[in-house]
């Protein structure tokens, strides 16, 4: 099986030089109005969802609400399906082994967690984690729009064909959805696979790059070079 740090040119570099550094401490900055707004903004829906019962899940073992986490003016937001285990514990999405990986892709992009935002169409773990069902979906997803219209990300990724097929109203197999730039809600969607698909299946990762990249593209930027070498933690 490929490391997850393999050679950009084989099935992905996710775990650059600079992975694991921290970065050189900064003067204190005033932090910028919108930035406070756009903080508030999301602390107001976080305060509408509540504990939340709109849907059943509240009676089918979830702990808590998992909202977002992340730069409340990112320009690249990452959207999943569901918390797992693990978030439903700690109350943060992304944070499992398949939030380690995608930290790791997050990294290779030349970018940190804390740079991006990163949120899931549903705020509680469905049981099992079987895949969500429409009517939670419809629950929840007005709170997922809220949080794209506060962060106003410039490029949105949607990570898994349940993702990506929520977003875009779609039953499109993610093969098919992945590999091109959609116009959605002021940003640029690019689905991809999602973390948890790359650690069963570490020969997409090849593509996922790409998806990546393709991001990076719509910002004008370059992803970091490479490092000669690189094995995973």
């Amino acid at each position: 099986m490929p490391s997850e740090g393999s050679d950009p040119h084989g099935e992905g570099p996710w775990l650059p030089a600079s992975a694991g550094s921290e970065p050189e401490p900064t003067p204190a900055e005033v932090t910028p109005l919108p930035l406070i707004r756009t903080a508030e903004a999301l602390r107001a829906i976080r305060e509408e969802l509540g504990d939340c019962t709109r849907c059943k899940l509240h009676t089918q073992g979830r702990k808590q609400i998992v909202f977002g986490v992340g730069n409340p003016s990112a320009d690249i937001m990452f959207v999943g399906e569901a918390p797992g285990a693990d978030e439903d514990v700690q109350g943060i999405p992304f944070v499992g082994r398949a939030g380690q990986l995608l930290t790791k892709m997050i990294e290779a992009m030349g970018l940190r967690r804390d740079e991006v935002y990163i949120a899931n169409v549903l705020k509680c773990r469905p049981p099992g984690n079987r895949d969500p069902q429409p009517d939670e979906v419809e629950s929840c997803e007005p709170f997922l729009f809220q949080q794209i219209a506060s962060v106003q990300p410039q490029v949105i990724i949607a990570l898994g064909a349940f993702a990506a097929r929520a977003l875009l109203k779609t039953q499109d197999p993610i093969s098919r959805m992945r590999g091109r730039i959609y116009e959605y809600r002021g940003a640029k969607l690019i689905p991809t696979f999602h973390p948890s698909f790359l650690l069963r299946s570490p020969g997409y990762k090849r593509e996922a790059w790409d998806d990546l990249k393709k991001a990076l593209g719509v910002l004008g930027r370059q992803p970091p070079s490479a490092p000669a070498s690189s094995s995973p933690e």
